[in-house]
């Protein structure tokens, strides 16, 4: 190919999209694996899944691609074109230096860790679940020596899901996290204010399904590109034109079946405020984790446990399921800061922040070899006392509880933390460019914050890195004031701190 050949850039974009089509069906796959497969299926499915990691690993080491990125070096290309490359040569140098064979093996591993871990929380055995644990941790030191030998393995992984912010950051975010929220739970926990507790009860799964059902209407989710289901672990899968939401039931915990589904409604908007027309290209794909958690926590936080859109929405919540209670009430109640909670889904905004920082430092030691895979049980325990005050009583409420690393995903965890960070720094941003957010939350009108997060975030997909991205959206530096700031005055507000 020559540098003027005039169709190189579509022959290499017509590549890129073949590649992300494959990625898309693994997705589909997964999901079903987590919502509606039989439970006999596994042996098929990882088989299926390995299949198509592999395919994808080819297409994207392949040759040809390597020749279409090295010809566009060399020729004019506009901005989009240049993100488009940008990102696709980063995702082909680093897989270029995995082999085909350690890509099969974690996909299979992973998909057949997934029963495994099922299994063992429900049973609260570690023991069972611990050689499959062991056995990711050694394929992601192997995977992360093969892309670099030379750098930190945990850092090498923590850019699969940010490689740009760095994880310098997320230890800076993390430590002034943990340095100034500590204090303050601990100032909660010595205040004599108490909350109002009007959700106590029992609440049969099918009205808690209607409720959130009734949520997910009330924000503007698109059911023509979307879906909800349940299953063990919440979360969010799909496109710009089919956006998967999951969420799961506790007949006594209403609040978490709602805070969880507007959470993952925010990732459900993210993907479909992606540009249609990008569809398979970077340019219609999400910008990495940290700005998805920002959609996710932006939407459950600074929308769902704000006093204004209690004050819209307690209506419903008394029609679905019959709780009469004040607006201030329900909106102290979802505020309402745990020192007896030890699962990171169910936490409260600021004791979450110390779920992530103690499952940030238990792998990262994994990864590093520091910490032996039968010594997460004790560790994870003395780490959630030492931050939080409480122990588990089980390894199903403790190590066991969360479903990333069976999904191999080591370094995932910082970026909720991050994630919350940008949500407050985006809702300020938005909140000075479209006027006060609690009015139009109150009177239930949501459409300009979405209008707004969708030109300012969604719509470049990844034509900006992550540090770029924000300052385009908030002309500011990345930055955590605007998060401590907010949780400092709304919680000393609630607890006349």
């Amino acid at each position: 190919m020559s540098a003027d050949t005039p169709d190189v850039y579509d022959e290499f974009l017509d590549h890129v999209q073949q590649l992300s089509y494959v990625a898309d069906a693994g997705g589909l796959l997964q999901w079903d694996q987590q919502v509606m497969m039989p439970e006999g299926g596994t042996p098929a499915r990882s088989k299926q899944q390995s299949a198509l990691s592999t395919l994808h690993h080819d297409l994207l080491t392949d040759d040809d691609l390597g020749e279409y990125l090295a010809t566009l070096e060399d020729t004019s290309l506009d901005p989009e074109q240049q993100a488009v490359v940008r990102e696709v040569r980063r995702e082909h140098e680093r897989a270029r230096k995995v082999p085909r064979d350690l890509i099969e093996r974690i996909s299979e591993a992973t998909s057949e860790a997934l029963p495994v871990w099922e299994q063992a929380r429900a049973d609260d055995d570690f023991e069972t679940y611990a050689p499959v644990l062991e056995e990711l941790v050694d394929l992601r030191r192997e995977y992360a020596e093969a892309i670099d030998p030379d750098r930190d393995p945990y850092a090498v992984l923590f850019e699969e899901f940010e490689p740009h912010l760095g994880l310098d950051t997320a230890e800076r975010i993390l430590g002034r996290l943990r340095d100034e929220l500590v204090p303050l739970i601990d100032e909660i926990a010595d205040s004599e204010v108490t909350q109002p507790r009007p959700f106590d009860g029992t609440y049969p799964v099918d009205e808690q399904e209607a409720l959130v059902r009734a949520a997910l209407d009330d924000l503007g989710f698109d059911w023509d590109r979307g879906r909800l289901d349940t299953s063990a672990h919440p979360f969010t899968s799909g496109t710009q034109f089919d956006a998967r939401i999951t969420t799961r039931f506790d007949e006594e915990k209403p609040l978490d079946s709602l805070s969880s589904t507007i959470h993952e409604f925010g990732h459900a908007t993210y993907a479909l405020g992606l540009p249609d027309e990008q569809y398979g290209t970077p340019l219609g794909d999400a910008r990495d984790l940290t700005v998805h958690e920002s959609q996710s926590r932006l939407w459950e936080n600074h929308i769902g446990r704000s006093q204004a859109f209690w004050e819209h929405f307690m209506p419903t919540v008394e029609d679905h399921l019959s709780i009469e209670a004040s607006a201030e009430d329900a909106y102290r109640a979802v505020n309402r800061v745990y020192d007896d909670n030890p699962i990171r889904v169910e936490a409260d905004e600021l004791t979450y922040h110390m779920h992530i920082v103690l499952r940030f430092e238990i792998e990262r030691d994994l990864i590093a070899g520091d910490l032996d895979v039968s010594e997460v049980p004790a560790v994870w325990n003395d780490k959630m006392e030492e931050y939080l005050g409480i122990r588990p009583d089980t390894d199903a409420e403790g190590c066991l509880q969360d479903i990333h690393w069976t999904n191999g995903t080591f370094g995932y965890f910082p970026t909720y933390s991050l994630g919350s960070v940008l949500a407050a720094q985006l809702y300020d941003a938005a909140e000075a460019a479209i006027g006060p957010i609690d009015d139009a939350v109150r009177a239930g009108e949501f459409e300009d914050l979405h209008e707004w997060l969708t030109q300012n975030v969604h719509r470049h997909g990844k034509r900006y890195t992550t540090d770029a991205l924000i300052e385009e959206a908030t002309g500011q530096a990345y930055t955590a004031d605007h998060f401590l700031e907010y949780v400092t005055e709304k919680y000393t507000g609630l607890y006349d701190l």
